[in-house]
């Protein structure tokens, strides 16, 4: 795959488990929604995932199932620069050179850092500093946009930090990327009302087969209105989904069905079952038949790795000869 003229994408994703509809519907169909406006970079987060992960083979495992992720819902490997972080050294090699323009008072002020301490949580300097490998993550690759939500806004405007102490004090040469916040990105209800997040416990994953779904829907709460009686569908946790799932015109007709009367909760949900397994089968197929063949798609990676580990390595040919490692 060859680069293009359009402006540069980059996103990282860390290999955490099995994705759920809320991740689909965020973050990962962006993604491929984006893959032709922009030259994508998309690179699977393992250095990160470190801060946390003890097994290696977990570990291991996690990469490979996001890969087979991303390539089921979609992403393009033909459009899309995909790879793993710890193929490319010179993420870890930018990182320590930040590290080095950058105090400490500065890195406390980190949403994820800041959040430990209030927990008294033990902090890992792993933790402490991966705002700055993922400055490094950003900065590489001249980085024009990166995907993020809105609570995530502060890891664009410490890349942004970063670039801008380093062109200070050695020279124009990192361009300053700006956060992409998609106005119609989704925050998905979960089984309990609440925003669906895997700390809730309230999820329902994205490869879920027709039994699991069926079996997860039918717990969603709902208040206890009967057949008969008018329901608001914009305070219903069921409908909510409905949105996402059922087709426009089966959409308008149990809005008015919830409004005059006429529908319970048990026949709303076997309804959004069904329209989620329409939806949801044939990722998960295709995701089945990718994941018979890793060998190909560790492939993927490596192709992904080369092209990108070009761009790195101009990049820090400059940034060594700047900062004066370069004999």
């Amino acid at each position: 795959m060859e680069e293009n003229n359009k402006k540069i994408l980059l996103s990282g994703v860390k290999p955490t488990g099995r994705p759920h509809i809320g991740n689909y519907f965020g973050a990962m169909k962006q993604f491929v929604d984006l893959q032709d406006k922009y030259q994508a970079y998309v690179f699977i987060a393992d250095l990160h995932a470190l801060t946390t992960s003890r097994d290696p083979k977990q570990l291991r495992q996690d990469t490979l199932d996001l890969v087979f992720d991303y390539l089921a819902i979609g992403l393009d490997p033909e459009k899309v620069i995909f790879f793993k972080q710890s193929d490319i050294l010179e993420h870890t090699n930018l990182g320590w050179i930040f590290n080095c323009l950058t105090t400490m008072p500065y890195l406390a002020r980190a949403h994820a850092f800041k959040d430990a301490e209030v927990k008294n949580k033990e902090v890992n300097v792993g933790l402490f500093d991966y705002p700055l490998l993922m400055a490094a993550d950003i900065l590489l690759y001249d980085t024009d946009v990166v995907p993020v939500g809105q609570d995530q806004k502060q890891h664009v405007e410490i890349a942004r930090d970063t670039a801008e102490k380093f062109n200070f004090s050695y020279g124009e040469t990192f361009k300053l990327p700006v956060p992409l916040i998609l106005d119609d990105v989704k925050t998905v209800i979960g089984l309990d009302g609440q925003k669906m997040s895997k700390s809730y416990g309230n999820t329902i994953p994205l490869f879920a087969d027709e039994a699991e779904i069926k079996k997860l829907v039918a717990t969603i709460k709902t208040d206890s209105k009967g057949v008969e009686e008018s329901k608001n569908p914009e305070e219903c946790n069921v409908f909510a989904l409905h949105k996402l799932f059922t087709p426009t015109e089966q959409l308008t007709e149990i809005k008015k069905r919830y409004i005059d009367g006429g529908i319970g909760y048990k026949e709303s949900k076997d309804i959004l079952a069904d329209n989620m397994n329409k939806y949801l089968t044939p990722l998960r197929e295709k995701r089945a038949e990718i994941a018979k063949d890793p060998a190909k798609v560790i492939e993927i990676l490596k192709k992904g790795a080369e092209i990108g580990r070009k761009k790195a390595e101009a990049k820090m040919t400059d940034v060594r000869a700047k900062v004066g490692i370069d004999l």
